[in-house]
């Protein structure tokens, strides 16, 4: 897909709280390119996390539009939206969202049968070697460190070679020797499958090696700049 992939116009969001109303985001606007990488940064309870589910369709904004590979979310019920998310992104989360009750394989294929794949376990399999996890194929989560934990969740990502990849603090429950290396297969997946990068995170040097950085302050865009 070529052109602008992820487009936000004057995108707000609040919330109901003790018989008021909180403000999280405010006339948020910008776009995003096919194949960009942006960095979303700024303090705690700047709106961040709220703003990447927002682009991802994971909630809706108060105020405001969003495109997501052509399609308005907010013309899109639940399950469109969820279609969507099938069909054109994968996530990585902080706390990494292993299903427990799956191996390390069935995690990966998980995606692939939900989108109709036949071949689900071969290509899992390839992704979980790709990954360095070829020997953790029927390991439970709980079974793995935290560093084996995310790469398992990043081939996951990966696994529909999604038009949007979406991550949250990908690197923040790990130590930082581990952190460096998840940042390095994350962008080495993202340059081979070509896909636009969108991510949440406190950490300077993930931020850097984005294209773009997004700066937000209580809850609005206060600078869009490409890395240096």
């Amino acid at each position: 897909m070529t052109g602008t992939i992820v487009t936000a116009e004057a995108v707000g969001k609040q919330v109901d709280i003790h018989g008021g109303s909180l403000t999280i985001l405010q006339d948020v606007s910008f776009t995003v390119a096919a194949g960009e990488s942006l960095a979303i940064v700024g303090v705690s309870g700047s709106g961040k996390s709220t703003l990447i589910g927002l682009l991802a369709g994971l909630d809706l904004p108060s105020s405001g539009r969003i495109t997501l590979a052509g399609e308005e979310l907010n013309a899109l019920d639940e399950d469109g939206r969820a279609r969507l998310r099938g069909q054109k992104v994968g996530f990585v989360f902080q706390t990494f969202q292993l299903l427990p009750g799956l191996t390390a394989l069935e995690n990966v294929m998980l995606p692939l049968e939900l989108a109709g794949h036949a071949d689900a376990a071969a290509r899992a399999g390839q992704l979980m070697q790709r990954v360095g996890l070829e020997q953790r194929l029927d390991h439970y989560p709980k079974q793995l460190s935290g560093g084996e934990q995310q790469r398992v969740a990043i081939a996951r990502a990966f696994a529909t070679h999604p038009a949007v990849l979406f991550a949250d603090e990908p690197t923040g429950n790990l130590d930082a020797r581990t952190g460096g290396r998840i940042i390095d297969l994350l962008f080495e997946l993202n340059a081979e499958q070509g896909t636009t990068l969108i991510l949440v995170t406190h950490d300077d040097k993930l931020a850097g090696r984005c294209g773009r950085r997004l700066h937000l302050d209580a809850g609005r865009v206060v600078a869009d700049e490409q890395s240096q």
